[in-house]
């Protein structure tokens, strides 16, 4: 498969999609950006936001766009198809073509995510 070089800009990001996978990933990172996060970066070639460390993902792939949170384990309570698989908080909707994801559910999600990392911290320091 060919590589090919990360978006200069989150904006590039989503101006490079189509179809259902832009419109979701505009849904989700207008929900996210309504949450208040402190910057919004390409970083390991998707959407990052950031709010005192890293908070969400928005990862659009081939037939997924993928919505996490640093501290994903911990937002279970406001949706629980949230998954993550490693010792990590990290957790994730998987979301296709045909997966429902209500904005106010995305923008709840992120919200809670931003006062997380206020409370707790960079999720990514080392302690």
């Amino acid at each position: 498969m060919k590589r090919t070089p990360p978006a200069a800009s989150p904006d590039a990001y989503v101006a490079a999609l189509a179809g259902w996978r832009r419109e979701r990933v505009e849904m989700l990172r207008a929900a996210a950006l309504a949450a208040g996060p402190d910057s919004e970066v390409i970083k390991w070639g998707h959407i990052v936001m950031m709010a005192n460390g890293p908070l969400l993902l928005i990862r659009a792939e081939e037939h997924r766009v993928l919505y996490g949170f640093w501290r994903g384990k911990r937002l279970l309570h406001l949706d629980p198809r949230l998954t993550g698989t490693s010792k990590y908080e990290m957790a994730s909707l998987d979301l296709r073509e045909d997966t429902l994801l209500d904005p106010e559910v995305a923008a709840a999600l992120a919200r809670e995510a931003v006062a997380l990392n206020r409370q707790l911290g960079n999720p990514a320091a080392r302690s």
